[in-house]
């Protein structure tokens, strides 16, 4: 029996994340570069997998991307791809989703859980069978070896150490 397989539509999708800068606002950046697929037709039973290019982040600020890719976080030369591969999913709502899987950055490998919004399906006008989803979740950047900072002379650091992330994600039907 052949798997129903699903792919992440990029222009449709995004990849989202905030950080606190100096401890009052946060600064927000997204990935540009991505795939993902879901390998089953019953989601809670279904593989998740997604690969993001490191080098693709961008916070409307070249310095700070530059900066972001360097071996103070995430070292893109060296580790060029992020990994995210699911272990279980699990129904908590009507649509609400918790998403249990291990994230790989600069060659850590932890284990996160996302809160996962199903949207639902829909054809689009070209008869493509879609399917949506709102993902969040925080992580530690210390996790990830991601240990720069910049004490300030107010107290407090440059950096926070929580990371929030989003996915707002299309899948299309193969």
């Amino acid at each position: 029996m052949e798997t129903t397989k699903w792919a992440i539509d990029p222009t449709h999708s995004e990849i989202t994340f905030k950080v606190k800068h100096l401890m009052i606002s946060n600064v927000k950046g997204e990935f540009k570069t991505f795939q993902g697929t879901i390998d089953g037709e019953d989601f809670t039973k279904a593989t998740i997998s997604a690969n993001i290019d490191a080098s693709s982040i961008s916070t409307n600020n070249d310095d700070r991307d530059t900066h972001l890719k360097s071996p103070d976080f995430f070292e893109v030369e060296k580790y060029p791809e992020i990994t995210f591969v699911s272990k279980s999913i699990k129904k908590v709502d009507d649509d609400e989703y918790q998403l249990v899987g291990d994230l790989t950055i600069k060659g850590t490998t932890k284990e996160i859980t996302l809160d996962t919004e199903f949207g639902g399906y829909m054809k689009d006008p070209y008869g493509n069978e879609k399917a949506g989803f709102s993902i969040n979740g925080k992580l530690n950047r210390k996790d990830f070896d991601f240990n720069w900072n910049a004490a300030l002379e107010a107290g407090g650091v440059m950096v926070g150490n929580e990371i929030k992330i989003n996915a707002e994600v299309q899948f299309v039907k193969q």
